[in-house]
């Protein structure tokens, strides 16, 4: 996968916060020891830390351009690490992810082992973009396979990484206590010239980008083309970009 943009990523930093926000707003739990795994920068590790100031908070993440902005906050380990074979050395009494868990493939495999590092009584809370129907995506795609990129970058398409909500109940709901499910689809008013593709540079054009190096910027164009008629201008000049999210949050047996 390519390197992490820190900068890209938080250009549009009160859109992606919005969902960590109400994630946590609807954790019931007083837990001693946190984990934020794919914590990026951690401003949302921060918000849990504050959250929850009597506990031992850990933010992991696999990017070192990422971990670079973390901030200095008494009380939280940072942890260069990667979700795919994390393992608590103790069981965790909240295990919080934020918009991290799509990057990874197999989940009937990855969720029962990451909540077996939660404690009994413990609580796991997930939040994952569900929009790989979405034109955002859909067109991403389809400029991968065009003439033009296929050869260099079809194969990096991936299948939609995050099932229907049912998957999750049926996979998780053996494992859990208790279990809360919903998706929201945020309506984010951007602006600026081409913002869905100036989104997406930041997160899922980026292995297209990194394979393609100096043709990067020509990919970018032909796909942000085919983006304009998904995505018109409001009258008022503003973009409105539909991006559905999963919220998954359950006390463990």
């Amino acid at each position: 996968m390519a390197p992490w943009d820190s900068r890209q990523y938080l250009k549009y930093e009160d859109h992606r916060l919005r969902p960590a926000i109400d994630l946590i707003a609807r954790i019931e739990a007083s837990p001693a020891e946190v984990w934020d795994l794919g914590c990026g920068t951690g401003t949302i590790t921060a918000m849990l830390a504050e959250r929850w100031p009597m506990a031992t908070v850990h933010g992991l993440d696999s990017s070192p351009q990422m971990l670079e902005r973390a901030p200095s906050v008494v009380g939280i380990d940072w942890v260069a690490g990667d979700i795919a074979t994390w393992t608590a050395a103790s069981p965790v009494d909240l295990l919080f992810s934020n918009a991290a868990l799509q990057w990874l493939d197999d989940h009937a495999v990855l969720f029962p082992r990451i909540v077996a590092s939660v404690a009994s009584g413990g609580v796991i809370a997930v939040q994952m973009p569900r929009n790989h129907g979405a034109p955002s995506h859909t067109l991403l795609a389809e400029t991968a396979r065009s003439p033009r990129w296929s050869a260099r970058v079809a194969h990096l398409i991936r299948p939609a990484p995050v099932a229907e909500p049912t998957f999750y109940y049926d996979l998780l709901r053996p494992l859990l206590d208790s279990i809360d499910l919903w998706e929201t689809e945020y309506q984010q008013v951007l602006t600026g010239t081409d913002p869905v593709a100036e989104w997406t540079k930041g997160t899922a054009a980026l292995p297209f980008l990194e394979a393609l190096a100096d043709d990067a910027g020509d990919f970018m164009a032909d796909y942000a083309a085919r983006l304009r008629d998904a995505y018109p201008p409001r009258p008022d000049g503003t973009t409105l970009f539909g991006f559905k999210r999963l919220f998954v949050v359950g006390r463990k047996k």
